[in-house]
Order: structure tokens, then sequence, then C-alpha cells
């Protein structure tokens, strides 16, 4: 296998410790955001997925127009950190569940929440880092 992979394995470390992190981050926010909530509604890990994708579209996007952020730090921020910390399968099976409990207008409202809000969050994440890197340029 590493003879397979050659020179990337290195990455996988970077991988590693950034998922470590951003599934520890998403483990707190979602349970934070849903006990103070008190809602029966899935608003953690909603949070955590709108704001995983904001945070990835950004880090995706600076990250490939300037030299300061090079390919293993990449890694572990996008691949890593936001990998671990977004959680479209907790996602899904919320998803299931609400439908098995037969609340299908919940379902179809987490679902419609859940993909509108993190295609915004990537499109709003990419805008903001070609904004930071026009600021940068003038410097």
């Amino acid at each position: 296998m590493y003879a397979l992979l050659g020179g990337y394995m290195h990455f996988a470390w970077y991988v590693a410790a950034g998922g470590a992190i951003g599934s520890v981050t998403r483990y707190l926010v979602g349970l934070a955001v849903q006990g103070r909530s008190g809602l029966d509604f899935p608003l953690g890990t909603l949070l955590v997925n709108l704001s995983g994708c904001l945070l990835l579209g950004f880090v995706a996007r600076y990250s490939l127009g300037t030299p300061a952020i090079g390919p293993e730090l990449r890694a572990f921020l996008t691949i890593g950190l936001c990998g671990g910390y977004t959680t479209f399968s907790t996602f899904s099976y919320e998803t299931v569940t609400l439908i098995e409990d037969g609340d299908w207008r919940r379902a179809a409202l987490y679902v419609i929440l859940s993909v509108a809000g993190s295609v915004l969050g990537v499109v709003l994440g990419i805008a903001g880092a070609r904004q930071l890197l026009g600021i940068r340029q003038t410097f």
C-alpha cells in the first residue's frame, strides 16, 4: 500500500490530526447547541454542517490563492479538520430517523435547510477568501 501511495503517505498524519480535532470540535459544538436550544430538531448538527461548509469553502479557496499555506497544512485544514468537523453522515441518519418517526415535514425542512445552507456557506466562504486575498495583494 505504501508503494502505491508513494510520497503522499506523510499527508495521512496531517489528515489524521486535523480529523481528530475536527471530530471532537463537532461533538462539543453539536452537544452545546443542541443542549441549549431545547428543540426537538437536530439544530446542533445543522449548525455544524453549515459552519463546516463555510469554513471549508473559505480555507480551500484561500489556501490555493496564497503560498503561505502549503500542501500539508491545506490537507490538515480541509480534508482533516473540515472533514472531521462536518457531519453529513449524522445528517443522513437524523433525516432517516425523522422519516421513520413519520415526521416528513421536519425531515424535508432539515434536508432543504442543510443542503441549501451548506451550498450557500461554501459560496460565502469562497467570496470571503477572495476578498481577503484581494486585501493582501494591496499590501
